[in-house]
């Protein structure tokens, strides 16, 4: 299967010369991790993520995109899906821009890691169980954390999103985008503006629920059946009730590969 087979045609970017504020609004409206980043002439100079979103505070709103450009590799439509997928992988991105040529890096389109995920062949999986892929060393949010501690959790450790655990039980998701979808921009450490609402907020309001889990001796085609049927990028993996791990897009795609 190729890029070609895959990818959106008609995809969200910005220009390097928009606010961040805007590019903000497009990934929070339409629920998207990344966008391509082109000048005026529609060149792709690289991409701009939901992490970046994150960075953004209150008192650098009104800055441009083009600081903060992730330059990426970019793929054409002939490139195989799961090359795509390596890129994608060892770069650290959700999407590639996908781009006429090499020698005419003109965007074309947009090829991301859920739409290699929907596209794996589960025929194909490694005959593995979940414990053998999930990582048990798992970082997690509380229910009466506040949201600007996670927030700074996701921004210093790349995270994108946490599982909320109460007594050892995991309860809901926090993500990215639970919290861009409020809109706010971060609290900066520069900053004496303290907005009471998400100074005060805690994750539980914010939480996505129900929290979707298997077991550790679980296939990885029901985990990957499971993500597809609910549209979420992560499980946790629980065992007597208790938070022993969890497994996301990356891992499975990872195993995939080899």
């Amino acid at each position: 299967m190729l890029v070609e087979d895959i990818f959106s045609r008609d995809p969200l970017y910005v220009e390097d010369s928009a606010f961040l504020t805007k590019a903000r609004q497009i990934i929070r409206d339409n629920h998207v991790r990344g966008l391509p980043v082109v000048n005026s002439q529609g060149v792709v100079l690289g991409i701009i993520t939901t992490q970046d979103m994150l960075r953004v505070t209150s008192t650098r709103s009104n800055v441009t995109v083009a600081g903060y450009v992730q330059e990426v590799p970019a793929v054409t439509g002939k490139t195989p899906m799961l090359d795509a997928a390596r890129l994608m992988l060892k770069s650290k991105s959700p999407l590639l821009p996908v781009v006429e040529a090499e020698e005419r890096p003109v965007l074309k389109g947009v090829v991301t890691l859920l739409d290699v995920f929907q596209n794996l062949d589960l025929k194909k999986l490694p005959k593995k169980q979940i414990c053998e892929i999930m990582s048990t060393k798992v970082t997690t949010a509380s229910p009466d954390d506040p949201i600007t501690r996670i927030w700074d959790k996701m921004v210093e450790e790349d995270f994108t999103g946490l599982p909320v655990v109460r007594d050892g039980r995991p309860i809901g998701m926090i993500t990215r985008f639970d919290i861009l979808k409020r809109g706010w921009a971060r609290i900066s450490k520069e900053s004496d503006t303290r907005p009471v609402d998400s100074t005060q907020l805690r994750v539980e309001k914010l939480m996505s629920t129900p929290m979707y889990s298997l077991a550790p001796d679980a296939s990885l085609a029901s985990a990957i059946e499971i993500m597809l049927k609910h549209d979420v990028g992560r499980i946790s993996v629980v065992e007597d009730g208790k938070l022993v791990g969890i497994v996301d897009r990356n891992d499975l795609i990872e195993s995939y590969l080899g």
